[in-house]
């Protein structure tokens, strides 16, 4: 089965056919080494793709966007520090041209909507061949979009009305700021912790985390944590598997 992709066939076949012989300039976003390490190997095999650059979390990745400018990113959904949904809105807003793959283990269509409206050009399940990823990224880089066929058969045929009558999420009434430390708490990270990756002094993340609670209803960390999770943010997975690291 073929993915749904939508863009112009004459540029599709040109890519296709191996017409399009311009080097595709590619960041890989993803918190697993392995993953990045598999897709960098199998990547570089393709003559006109070269993988210029790895990061392991939203906020590396985009400041290896301003250094390296790519010409797609190929980002996970779910990372520790910055998730992909955000890293994905504030490239977009300074690096309009750059485009964003979604490689994500995740099919449901809350992580997809939200990836989609933060700017990403494409969708893809983790689950999905070597040959669809190529052709995924060589679909959204000619200015077409592209969706895994699992994730198109849940989405493509309600995804604008979702968009148009969507009552707006809790979340969306937070600044960046607040959904960064938002991500953080979600991370179980404390008040020190936070100010020292965010460059701000605790008393700062103090009165985000009072704006955030005030905002969202919410009257403990339990509650912020749990909203976190739900709204996707951060996952239940990560979040276990970061308090046991510590």
């Amino acid at each position: 089965m073929q993915g749904y992709y939508h863009g112009s066939t004459e540029t599709r076949k040109d890519y296709k056919w191996g017409i399009n012989v311009m080097g595709t300039r590619i960041l890989l976003v993803d918190d697993h080494g392995m993953i990045r390490q598999g897709l960098r190997s199998m990547l570089e095999k393709q003559p006109d793709m070269e993988v210029v650059g790895e990061a392991e979390d939203g906020r590396e990745a985009l400041g290896l966007v301003r250094e390296l400018l790519p010409d797609v990113a190929v980002m996970d959904v779910t990372m520790p520090n910055l998730n992909g949904v955000d890293a994905t809105r504030q490239i977009i807003r300074e690096f309009p041209k750059v485009k964003i793959l979604a490689l994500s283990i995740h099919s449901s269509r809350a992580f997809v909507a939200d990836m989609l409206k933060a700017g990403a050009s494409g969708y893809v399940l983790k689950e999905c061949t070597f040959d669809e990823l190529v052709e995924a990224i060589r679909a959204v880089t000619s200015g077409g979009t592209y969706l895994s066929p699992r994730v198109a058969g849940v989405v493509v045929s309600d995804y604008v009305k979702q968009l148009s009558d969507a009552v707006q999420s809790p979340l969306e009434t937070l600044t960046e700021r607040e959904r960064e430390v938002l991500q953080l708490i979600g991370e179980g990270k404390n008040t020190k912790q936070i100010a020292l990756q965010l460059h701000v002094t605790a008393k700062a993340i103090e009165a985000n985390r009072r704006k955030i609670m005030e905002k969202l209803d919410a009257h403990s960390i339990a509650q912020l944590v749990k909203i976190a999770i739900l709204g996707g943010l951060t996952s239940l997975e990560s979040a276990v598997t970061l308090r046991r690291r510590r």
